[in-house]
């Protein structure tokens, strides 16, 4: 990922209504679907700068790995978990360690090889394990943003099905999410595309718009599982091996 997109995402990650729903509606995920018990382990892939880490640590005992030096070393600081370096699908470390919890959480869209990913991680789920993705979606939605962050590919639900099926995982399930402000989306970066203007870099708005749209995107959380979006800004799919 590009060096601004990860001092952006440092910054933002404790405050950006994003940041801040996105991590209210795993932690809704992970209760609904992935029963984990006090002695857990779990294993983050691609834990970034690690914003994600605390909430995750609350589930079990948490391992974390992470490929781009800079980001490892913002994560490590933050003292919570042990980080290592590590990258998909073939160096994933942490010895022969299984987790009763993998989370991969918007980082396939990274990667060249996502079968063999998924398929590698898999191999490392403890019996009655579950894997967590949660992944971009909608590839006509295909922007700057995603050019920024060096994404490889947006998926569709039936693709990251498919994709997870060739891994030899099975999909307990799936669906899309970020749906309330899909619409709000879709006007924003087409008015970027008319007016041939870069996206802005995640910035943070008014603490007021802040706080409207985290509130928007976390109310998702007591929605999924009782109400299947036809389509959204992003996917999650819960797996099993």
């Amino acid at each position: 990922m590009d060096r601004a997109a990860y001092a952006s995402m440092n910054a933002q990650e404790g405050e950006h209504w994003w940041f801040v729903a996105r991590r209210a509606i795993i932690d809704s995920l992970i209760a609904a679907h992935i029963p984990l018990g006090p002695d857990a382990r779990i294993l983050e892939a691609g834990c970034g700068t690690g914003g994600n880490l605390a909430l995750l640590a609350h589930h079990g005992t948490l391992d974390a790995l992470e490929y781009d030096a800079d980001a490892r070393a913002l994560a490590t600081a933050r003292g919570i978990g042990r980080i290592e370096a590590g990258a998909l699908p073939g160096a994933i470390g942490f010895g022969e360690t299984r987790y009763d919890m993998i989370a991969l959480l918007d980082v396939l869209e990274h990667v060249d090889e996502d079968v063999a990913s998924l398929g590698a991680l898999g191999e490392r789920l403890a019996a009655g394990g579950r894997m967590l993705v949660t992944v971009p979606a909608v590839p006509w939605l295909w922007s700057d943003h995603d050019v920024l962050h060096h994404h490889k590919r947006r998926y569709t639900q039936d693709g990251l099905s498919a994709v997870a099926r060739n891994a030899g995982l099975t999909v307990q399930a799936s669906g899309y999410f970020n749906s309330l402000l899909f619409p709000l989306a879709m006007a924003q970066r087409m008015a970027h595309q008319l007016l041939r203007r870069a996206a802005p870099l995640d910035a943070r708005p008014s603490p007021t718009v802040n706080a409207a749209l985290q509130r928007v995107f976390a109310a998702e959380r007591h929605m999924l599982g009782r109400v299947n979006f036809p389509i959204g800004l992003s996917l999650y799919a819960v797996l099993s091996d």
